[in-house]
């Protein structure tokens, strides 16, 4: 079988080989021989743009550096601007890869990547994937996602589904005559591998629970399923390996960036540190030791047609106390900084802990979907939620005995069941959203 997914790279102008051999080169470095790579490394990205990149030299307000943690945090309201003010010397729209941002957390923009930078993204998922017996050039996967429904948009990614081996599952409609679709199609095609977004994954395996049936039995080549871009809860991933009868694995990445933390064999949130450099910072900006919860601020090692040196890129989350600086373990990822709920006693709360909350209660028999919570005022919410039948009286006072628990007393909450949730353009469920 040719593997058509190196060569539609190669023929791209993505050097994916030469991109392999070096990741493998990285990858067998001892505990030393990488603190001298990542050194080097970074040491080696900030001259690059102080010498190349006026966008970036305005930001550094600086020629040289001497010392790393002096080095300013990158947001994403710095990159609102024209791309074309931030590429460096010698890129253009014509010798780079452009993409955007999805926008989830509030602040869209467009970036770019050179294409060994990019080469080099593609090598590390390979990698990681690897983990799994899955091979991109050969493995068939079910995706769910979301897919442009303009018709060249359209067609341009479903080529690119042709030449990657995926079979698309469309996520803007999940009723259940849908999934009964889903379902048939994994009766008669041999897929090795799912992916996609968590809360669509879900809500299918929710619907094999419903017809009590067991997916590895079905379509019995499945080896993995790999969730991406929404919180992953423990519940869920318990539904899922018991409906889909394999392995779940927990995907964190961004677009701009590259897989940032992909689950390793051991059940470790494993980070990538052959293409990154990730810190968890506190509200100084001073770096926190492991175990402690921080921003997360993450700099691309390679990437040359575009800084993202130190970039804030918008989560909270905690390196675990065994990390070393050549395999650091993400212990918990807490969520977006802006998915925050200030409450009337002055209190600021994760839009999370609503979503743990009312998830455990609401859940209980099967009969809710899904749901999200919207904070209308500062004492006003509103729950969202797609079900058989309407929520009763009952379960409405039990949501609001824990919350008042959970978060304080004197909360008003309004509950409006739909029969579809909105998701964002790319397919995605944001499942708390602030409108202070």
């Amino acid at each position: 079988m040719v593997p058509l997914f190196d060569l539609s790279l190669q023929i791209n102008g993505f050097p994916i080989k030469k991109a392999k051999a070096e990741l493998r080169k990285i990858v067998t470095l001892s505990e030393k021989e990488y603190e001298v790579f990542l050194e080097n490394k970074k040491n080696e990205i900030v001259r690059f743009h102080l010498q190349n990149n006026p966008f970036y030299q305005e930001l550094m307000a600086l020629k040289s550096f001497g010392n790393w943690n002096d080095l300013p945090i990158l947001n994403k309201k710095n990159l609102q601007k024209p791309l074309q003010e931030r590429l460096s010397k010698g890129y253009s729209s014509k010798n780079v890869y452009i993409n955007k941002t999805s926008g989830s957390s509030g602040d869209p923009f467009v970036f770019a990547k050179d294409n060994y930078s990019h080469a080099l993204t593609w090598a590390s998922n390979i990698y990681r994937f690897g983990w799994f017996d899955i091979d991109f050039n050969h493995s068939y996967q079910a995706r769910f996602y979301g897919i442009p429904l303009d018709f060249i948009g359209n067609k341009k990614e479903r080529f690119k589904d042709f030449l990657s081996n995926r079979f698309r599952f469309p996520i803007f409609d999940l009723s259940d005559v849908v999934l009964e679709g889903f379902l048939q199609k994994f009766k008669s095609k041999k897929f090795d591998y799912i992916n996609g977004y968590t809360s669509s994954i879900v809500l299918f395996a929710k619907f094999l629970e419903q017809k009590n049936r067991v997916l590895k039995t079905i379509c019995p080549s499945l080896k993995v399923c790999v969730v991406t871009s929404e919180m992953l809860f423990e519940d869920d991933r318990i539904l899922l390996e018991k409906q889909f009868g394999i392995p779940v694995v927990n995907e964190y990445g961004a677009s701009e960036l590259d897989l940032i933390a992909f689950e390793n064999q051991e059940g470790e949130w494993q980070i990538n540190s052959e293409t990154l450099f990730v810190e968890i910072l506190d509200d100084e900006n001073n770096v926190l030791p492991y175990g402690k919860e921080g921003r997360i601020v993450i700099t691309s090692l390679y990437n040359k047609a575009h800084p993202f040196i130190r970039y804030e890129i918008g989560d909270i989350g905690i390196l675990d106390e065994k990390s070393t600086l050549k395999k650091p373990i993400l212990k918990k990822l807490i969520g977006r900084t802006n998915d925050t709920a200030l409450l009337p006693s002055g209190k600021k709360s994760p839009g999370l802990t609503f979503y743990y909350v009312t998830k455990s209660i609401i859940e209980d028999d099967g009969n809710v979907k899904e749901f999200v919570i919207k904070q209308i005022k500062i004492d006003t919410f509103e729950i969202e939620y797609v079900s058989e039948t309407e929520l009763n009286l009952a379960q409405i006072k039990k949501i609001e005995d824990a919350i008042a628990l959970y978060l304080e007393k004197g909360l008003t909450f309004s509950f409006n069941r739909k029969d579809v949730l909105e998701r964002s353009k790319s397919g995605k469920l944001k499942q708390f959203k602030s409108t202070l």
